[in-house]
């Protein structure tokens, strides 16, 4: 469970003090103290301790007699207040005396000199704090807890049967049971031990609020709590014995039938599904609607049968001859994608909630065999259900997280979510952590030490002030209670809280594994160790609860039900493709082609919307350089002239939300725009107050329709939160924007897994759009490129292949996985943004950012290429997918010698350089939509300059940018046109590279100068 190196709480095996804490409400304000030489007690400077700095004691009860006036009269400040001057009530020092005066009556106080007071007051705080240390945590007793020696308390064990004063408190728990708690020493151990060394150890103290801390106290220590008492607990017993009779027999089934599969099951860990369910049970009857949960590969077919009704003859089918396609119930094809593994499918059901009349709709969502990776599309995804059903609080919707013990405590992609869980546009109010902690990750021998450096997995959580619930999985009475009191906690509190499912793994990593082979020691104890099943039904009997006949009809029951499923297995056929929820209804999958929308919008409206983003309150103190830059959108928008980048953006945010859909654009600095440019939300310079000009784009706006947030310096657990946000309703504009394009390499799991292939694995469609800042300006090799290469890399279109190429249709958009472009003029980024939301499908686009673009001088768009026009071919109505040469060719096109394709901002360099050299016979077209490739488009160029050469242009290196994509698909179309080979496609740009740029100015601005001079170069171009 944890390094041996570690084993001994330090606050049980040192010389127990009571120590001065840092706040005289919120935590335990004593003074660590010695006796003088005159029995007075001297205070002494607070000491560390092994846990780090010095340990804080929260509200912990117990009363140390205060000294008579006169000499040696200990100062207030110096007293420990937590005791009796709670948040609520402090006692002044006559009711202080009065107090200790009361308890002098009976013989107790006597006996009992301060000296003990402290020490029990340590005592208890101890046990409150660390007692999770000597809780019976590891089923299999491999892991000795730590033990109480009170000797280092100053008590013997004739001390056990005294009766001590341990206080009058207002806090909750068992010590405010009695209005004067008198009790043995023994009792008092005996209390504390059922409260914090059983099956559960609870982890809270850390918890920095003395509110949230009490309410913990007083469900863990109130005498009683989960004896049985409560009429409903036999009930609840019997519901826990059937949930862990299916999930045992379930794996013992698949075992035995399917022998050679790999089901990665929770064989020693099954106490999980009791576990799940009452959660599930727990939050409906607390108003919970909606779950979304997340999770890997242990245990996950378990959870998918037995929780979210996946039928058990599917699973088995899978298992035996894996997924196959949906037939489909029309005459054509039907688009099936990839497919995805058994292990790693999403699924959801309407569960019926135990306790309430309600069902409460789960969803698991679909995962990539890279474990914690779906933690933040979870919450990204229950963040966006909360927001189109108006859960404001989160009250109705919950996110559920099972993790491994190796995945939490090693991915750090855990601790980048946990770290979104109270940021203001990323809380989803509180996350569940179920860790199904078989200590052994995947063959980790945790005797070595090699695991991890803390002494729980659990222990990032505390960083976050999470409390965290350890429970032993073979109690699953306890495992039961504790994951209601998770759901009780999220509810009340709404925030984090982690149940620590202490189990073992039967078998190997899979169930083909030979553990053995790294863990003989642990498996051979548990080879011999009963199933968490077999100690559950024998304690019942031992109770009379239940008897073997009541036992034998629910193990019949549940193997006649699974036989069943066996039989249908074989004959098992997926008639319905598993395709998009209510909320995408209408949206089109791949076979169903749509057409192509224009996105222009007419200039009476654009001038409305330009009116209410650049009009600022009354009163309202902006900054001087966002003053200007207002007022020069004021003239934009009146004039119709000199719109820029960012106020390109802002019209197309503007006008989607005019139209109704929302639009949420997240990133590191997104507010103000890496580069000082967007200004989407301003600042009073006097006032410090915020204004967002795109919440009063419409009267009577939703609050929320617009959101941008400045997110935690994360990229990957950032983009992992917008693609399930966006995933979850199609009529949103969801933006993640890097602060420079190769940044998004921290988020590369994303990309690769999720954002580039969830449509092809499992059928779902995103909108995303990923903004990434690219260029080569000289500002060095993290600065410059954003990898442009490996986007188009993971294109899926057929480089060899001209598609149909329908002008109407969106058939070649429909069948690729994603859209890259590198966009070159404000209108044209206008009408791309757009274009995601008028269309009937969702695709992610990935924009090659710019930088200095934002304020070249050139690249600048007037209000009619904004403008909606009637006809297909008319000006400024859709996003071009190619620009032809703006100079006019038409009477000398055969006269044309070079033909220049290039993408992104070295169009405006080249055009620049074109004019310094007075040539007229070079062509320059940009390729503005670089994935699908436009075959059309580009082929329609080759036709107008028939004589011409054919070059590439790029500023990356070789090895980088766009050109490994281009050349076979402009091979392909230049073939189909009999226009040579492939040696007759030229490319000019910078030699091969390991690094992405040079880091020295001078270089740059050399390596610069000749791409372009040998792009214009009156010489034809010779190959590389």
């Amino acid at each position: 469970m944890y390094p041996h190196t570690l084993r001994g709480s330090p606050p049980l095996c040192r010389l127990p003090f009571i120590h001065q804490a840092t706040h005289s409400t919120h935590f335990l304000h004593g003074a660590r103290c010695r006796r003088s030489r005159d029995g007075a007690l001297d205070p002494v400077p607070p000491a560390t301790n092994r846990c780090g700095g010095g340990c804080r004691r929260f509200h912990c009860t117990g009363l140390v007699r205060p000294r008579a006036s006169g000499s040696g009269d200990i100062s207030p400040w110096r007293r420990p207040h937590s005791v009796l001057r709670s948040a609520s009530t402090v006692a002044d020092d006559l009711k202080l005396e009065e107090l200790w005066q009361h308890a002098s009556a009976s013989a107790v106080a006597g006996s009992q000199t301060v000296q003990e007071s402290a020490q029990l007051l340590q005592l208890v705080t101890d046990f409150q704090t660390h007692g999770h240390t000597m809780a019976k945590l590891d089923p299999l007793g491999l892991d000795v807890p730590d033990d109480l020696d009170l000797s280092l308390y100053r008590f013997t064990d004739a001390d056990l049967d005294r009766k001590f004063l341990l206080g009058f408190s207002t806090t909750p728990g068992f010590l405010s049971d009695d209005d004067v708690p008198v009790v043995t020493l023994r009792e008092i151990l005996r209390k504390l031990r059922h409260a914090y060394c059983g099956a559960v150890g609870y982890e809270y103290m850390h918890v920095p609020d003395r509110a949230t801390c009490e309410w913990l106290r007083d469900r863990i220590e109130t005498t009683g709590t989960g004896n049985g008492n409560n009429p409903n607990e036999k009930n609840r017993r019997l519901v826990t014995l059937e949930s862990l009779v299916r999930a045992t027999l379930f794996e013992n089934f698949l075992a035995t039938r399917l022998p050679g599969s790999k089901r990665y099951g929770i064989d020693g860990g099954e106490a999980l599904i009791p576990g799940v369910e009452a959660l599930l049970d727990r939050a409906a009857e607390l108003g919970v609607e909606g779950v979304v949960m997340g999770t890997s590969h242990r245990g996950r077919l378990n959870l998918m049968a037995n929780v979210l009704g996946r039928p058990v003859s599917q699973i088995i089918s899978e298992l035996t001859v894996g997924p196959r396609p949906a037939q489909g119930d029309t005459a054509g094809p039907i688009f099936t994608g990839t497919g995805e593994l058994y292990l790693q499918q999403g699924v959801s059901c309407d569960r019926p909630a135990r306790g309430s009349n309600s069902n409460v709709h789960v969803s698991l969502v679909a995962h990539p065999c890279h474990l914690e990776a779906v933690d933040p599309v979870v919450m990204g995804k229950t963040r966006a259900k909360q927001f189109y059903s108006g859960d404001v609080g989160g009250a109705k919707t919950m996110s559920v997280l099972v993790h491994g013990d190796g995945a939490f405590t090693g991915q750090g992609v855990v601790y980048e979510t946990l770290n979104l869980s109270a940021l203001k546009n990323y809380t989803t109010g509180g996350t569940v952590h179920l860790v199904l902690n078989n200590r052994v990750a995947a063959t980790t021998d945790p005797s070595a030490g090699t695991g991890r450096s803390s002494r729980y997995c659990t222990d990032v959580a505390r960083a976050l002030g999470a409390p965290v619930f350890h429970v032993n999985a073979d109690d699953v009475e306890a495992v039961v209670r504790v994951c209601r009191l998770a759901a009780e906690w999220r509810q009340a509190f709404r925030s984090d809280v982690v149940v620590d499912l202490v189990c073992y793994r039967r078998f190997g990593h899979n169930e083909v594994d030979d553990p053995t082979l790294t863990l003989p020691k642990m498996y051979k104890v548990i080879k011999n160790h009963p199933s968490s099943l077999n100690l559950y039904e024998q304690k019942l009997l031992r109770t009379g609860e239940v008897s073997n006949e009541d036992l034998r009809t629910i193990h019949d029951k549940v193997n006649m039900f699974l036989n069943e499923e066996f039989a249908k297995s074989k004959d098992f056929v997926l008639n319905k493709r598993d395709w998009l929820s209510a909320s995408w209804t209408g949206f089109k999958p791949p076979e169903q082609i749509s057409r192509v929308f224009d996105t222009g919008v007419k200039q009476d409206k654009l001038k409305f919307v330009g009116r209410a983003i650049t009009k600022l309150p009354v009163n309202f103190k902006p900054h001087k350089a966002v003053q200007k830059l207002y007022e020069q959108r004021v003239r934009m928008i009146e004039t119709g002239e000199g719109i820029d980048w960012a106020f390109a953006e802002a019209l197309a945010f503007a006008t989607l939300l005019e139209e109704g859909n929302h639009v949420r654009l997240s990133g590191q600095d997104v507010e103000r725009g890496n580069f000082n440019q967007r200004h989407a939300i301003l600042h009073d310079q006097e006032t410090g107050s915020r204004y967002c000009p795109f919440d009063q784009v419409v009267m009577n706006q939703n609050e929320g329709l617009f959101t941008v947030s400045n997110s935690l310096l994360s990229e990957y657990a950032v983009l992992g939160f917008e693609m399930g946000y966006s995933m979850e309703n199609p009529n949103s504009l969801v933006l993640w924007e890097a602060q420079f394009g190769d940044f998004a390499n921290c988020a590369q799991v994303i990309f690769d897994q999720f954002l580039s292939c969830a449509e092809a694995r499992w059928l779902r469609q995103t909108g995303l759009v990923v903004l990434l800042p690219h260029g080569y300006d000289g500002q060095g090799p993290d600065h410059s490129g954003a990898h442009l290469e490996r986007f188009l890399q993971m294109c899926n279109d057929n480089p060899f292949i001209i598609p149909e190429m329908e002008p109407t249709l969106n058939r070649q958009i429909q069948e690729c996985n994603w859209q890259v472009v590198n966009v070159t003029t404000p209108a044209n980024y206008f009408h791309v943004l757009r274009r995601q939301i008028h269309r009937e499908f969702r695709k992610p686009l990935i924009v090659m950012a710019p930088k200095n673009l934002l304020w070249h001088k050139d690249c600048k768009s007037n209000i009619v290429e904004f403008e909606g026009h009637q006809g297909f071919d008319n000006h400024g109505t859709r996003f071009k997918r190619l620009i032809e040469d703006p100079n006019n060719h038409r009477s000398t096109e055969e006269s044309v010698k070079r033909l220049i394709l290039c993408s992104g901002k070295v169009y405006y360099e080249l055009d620049d350089e074109r004019k310094n050299s007075g040539r007229t016979d070079v062509a320059i077209c940009r390729v503005e939509q670089l994935c699908p490739f436009p075959y059309d488009l580009v082929q329609r160029e080759l036709k107008r300059y028939p004589n011409a050469e054919i070059v590439w242009c790029q500023e990356e290196p070789m090895n980088m940018g766009a050109y490994s994509y281009v050349s076979p698909r402009l091979h392909t179309a230049t073939r189909a046109l009999g226009r040579g080979s492939f040696e007759d496609i030229k490319y000019v740009g910078r030699a091969p590279s390991a690094s992405a740029a040079t880091g020295f100015p001078s270089v740059h601005a050399q390596e610069q100068s000749q791409l372009l001079k040998k792009a214009l170069e009156p010489e034809p171009i010779k190959s590389w």
